[in-house]
């Protein structure tokens, strides 16, 4: 290999492990730093006694009253006052076509105390069904606590209250948050908010979110956070992902807020992987030490003053965030297009260097998708990274290295600047959050240019890129991973025009590549820490009793062997929408729940009647029934305008015998479904539960029993 294209080379692995490396957060601190400093190993220990075991604590369950019951000990420890916000409470956005309510208890805990708009430290108190929840939202629960003492250990002179607000109900529908926005008192008195979430059991502390009008936010943060780690392209991302957090009612109650979290081995994600153990100590020292250098700044701050436009920005290796008003980015991105446009005026790139750039990111998108169709095809699994992920990152590297050494030869150096200028403006246009990564480096290109220097934004755009490269698979998670290659052929793009063409050194990066894939194709897909996302299911419906497996894309061999499982995935209890492997379970053995039906005029009462093993109600309403309202036990609830059905989950154990009131537009006849849902397998399903093994793992909801019964309405 040139030297030239040697240094290019170890410059862009450089920038990727250096990104990588930040990406794993702070040496935590110990026991002994002095107070008013957060400690992880602190907050590790707190995090140990409220966690107190490894079951999980879904909303309504005997182990979340243990849970508030532990730290409300911690709070009383320090002698602050505990206020609880406790009520049946509903929430619901436009896209989920679904109403989640439940029976909640927040626990609002008044820090320092006062008058005036309040700071909100918010995390939540329950965990999924499938997992303890150590990491999601444990961490955060710790974080917050720890954060208390240092700041009771060091007082602040506030001018505004801090308030601690621990939700409940995140898990079944953001129902704790949507309490404390509901009611008019605390919704009166939260000035902004911090969040503190996780989606992983490790990596650095992500500020991924902010409320609108978000310049002065970031600004703060910037000035004080002893590590950055943000994006004005997180918050675009997050737009497009079907994810929510406690600080959505707060935004849509017009409320400030930032939104932290760790994101990194999202496999232990949801799953009974999300333990203390799992947890890595550095991502609590990253999380604690943003959010209590911003409660401090905030503490100082007039909240009225962080009131102003929006923010483009992204962090350059944790140390440094350049930033701009939002409204800056189309006009600057037209002017360095306009000067690099002039360098090309005076040096016209050839037609075939015009059509490089395109040609070379088209071929980026299609050798990621095909290297890992490859890969998946010889492994059997869709995700073939999923458990060791580095032999195909060392595919997908080499394989977009191999491409740039065939397109240096057509390379020209204004041809790959007029695209990357080009990008910059659509950017600006149609997504600002993005422009950075583009408007950045094309700033130093309109410098440089002109004087013949192209390696100075060269190295500029390969910074930001290879460093984006880096970061997206714990953002994006781990099921696009050849989306992989885009930023990384971005990083290249305008490095193309100095590298030395070489077919020899591209034939042999090529070899590396296919090898490197066939490698990955090899591994296994899953291991005891990243075991196979797989529920099990005992459904009764419609007179049958069935098993019911997620329909992944391969049953393992030992759960087709514990029960007659259909050869390929099929609808489940009749529900087309809903598929997996299904195999019969014998008679049905449990009594379905049942409802009181009275109808007057276009009002339908439903009085709800589960077992008193029941840990959620869930009703599933046609669309052709043409309801204008639904009240549950007297209140109004959301409907949203989809033309799907409507799903309602009482996601408590007390919505067993709840009365729902559904009001038609006009009266017609139709036919709903109430399920019974109880977590766990019943007797027979420790054979299948033994079947799956270390290799495979419940999440989210996890296994349950679900027993559904047919209403008509006439």
């Amino acid at each position: 290999m040139s030297a030239r294209n040697g240094i290019w080379a170890l410059a862009a692995v450089g920038i990727w492990l250096l990104a990588a490396y930040v990406q794993s957060g702070p040496r935590p601190r110990g026991p002994g730093i002095a107070p008013e400093q957060f400690s992880a190993a602190r907050a590790q220990t707190v995090l140990n006694r409220i966690q107190d075991t490894a079951r999980p604590h879904p909303v309504g369950s005997v182990e979340n009253a243990a849970m508030h019951a532990r730290v409300r000990r911690e709070l009383e420890a320090q002698q602050i006052p505990v206020t609880v916000l406790q009520k049946r409470q509903c929430f619901s956005e436009p896209r989920w076509s679904a109403v989640t309510c439940a029976d909640i208890a927040d626990l609002i805990a008044e820090v320092v105390s006062g008058s005036g708009k309040a700071i909100i430290l918010m995390a939540h108190l329950d965990s999924v069904p499938a997992g303890p929840g150590a990491g999601d939202d444990g961490s955060g629960v710790a974080t917050v606590l720890e954060i208390i003492r240092a700041l009771k250990a060091s007082p602040v002179k506030s001018r505004h209250p801090i308030i601690a607000l621990f939700t409940d109900g995140e898990e079944a529908g953001l129902l704790g948050a949507a309490a404390f926005v509901d009611d008019a008192h605390w919704r009166g008195r939260a000035g902004i908010v911090i969040n503190v979430e996780a989606r992983g059991s490790k990596g650095q502390s992500l500020l991924f979110q902010t409320s609108p009008g978000d310049r002065a936010l970031v600004d703060l943060y910037a000035r004080h956070a002893p590590r950055l780690a943000t994006s004005s392209l997180y918050g675009e991302i997050y737009k497009f992902l079907p994810n929510d957090t406690d600080l959505t009612p707060f935004l849509g109650a017009g409320i400030a807020g930032y939104n932290f979290a760790f994101l990194g081995d999202v496999a232990h994600y949801h799953t009974a992987l999300d333990t203390v153990a799992n947890l890595d100590p550095r991502s609590l020292q990253g999380s604690g030490d943003a959010v209590l250098s911003l409660t401090r700044a905030l503490a100082a701050q007039d909240l009225d003053a962080l009131k102003s436009g929006n923010a483009i920005y992204l962090d350059v290796m944790g140390v440094w965030l350049p930033r701009l008003d939002a409204g800056w980015a189309l006009p600057l991105s037209l002017l360095a297009f306009a000067m690099i446009a002039l360098v090309g005026w005076r040096r016209p790139p050839t037609s075939a260097g015009l059509l490089m750039p395109p040609v070379f990111l088209i071929g980026a998108v299609a050798l990621g998708f095909g290297l890992k169709a490859l890969a998946a095809w010889i492994s059997g699994s869709a995700d073939p990274s999923y458990a060791q992920p580095l032999m195909l990152r060392l595919a997908l590297g080499l394989g977009v290295w191999t491409l740039a050494l065939l397109a240096a030869r057509r390379a020209t150096l204004t041809a790959s600047w007029l695209w990357f200028g080009g990008f910059a403006v659509a950017a600006a246009w149609f997504l600002p959050g993005l422009s950075p990564y583009f408007l950045f480096p094309a700033l130093v290109a309109a410098v440089t240019l002109p004087f013949g220097i192209g390696w100075a934004p060269a190295l500029a755009a390969m910074l930001v890129w290879i460093q984006l490269t880096a970061q997206a698979e714990p953002l994006m998670g781990l099921g696009v991973t050849p989306l992989f290659t885009v930023p990384a052929a971005m990083g290249l793009l305008t490095v193309l025009p100095l590298l030395r063409a070489s077919h020899r050194q591209a034939v042999i990066c090529g070899a590396l590549s296919l090898m490197a894939m066939i490698a990955a194709g090899f591994v296994p897909a899953f291991d005891s820490q990243h075991p196979q996302r797989l529920n099990l299911r005992y459904v009764e419906a419609d007179g049958r009793a069935i098993w019911a497996a997620d329909p992944v894309r391969r049953l393992p061999d030992a759960i087709r062997a514990a029960a007659s499982f259909s050869r390929s995935p099929e609808s489940v209890a009749g529900n087309a929408d809903r598929k997996g492997y299904v195999a019969d379970a014998g008679p049905p053995r449990f009594p379905l729940p049942t409802a009181e039906i009275s109808r007057s005029g276009t009002d339908i009462v439903l009085k709800l009647h589960g077992s008193e093993a029941a840990d959620a109600m869930t009703l599933t309403v046609p669309a052709d029934a043409g309801l204008s309202r639904i009240a549950l036990d007297g209140k109004s609830i959301p409907l949203g305008g989809s033309a799907r059905p409507l799903l309602v989950n009482c996601a408590s154990p007390g919505c067993r015998d709840a009365i729902l009131t559904l009001t038609q537009k006009r009266i017609t006849p139709f036919t709903l479904q109430v399920t019974e849902l109880r977590y766990g397998l019943p007797p027979g399903g420790e054979v299948l539960r033994k079947a799956r093994g270390a290799l495979g793992t419940p999440s989210q909801l996890g296994d349950a029993i679900e027993l559904t019964a047919k209403l008509r309405i006439d």
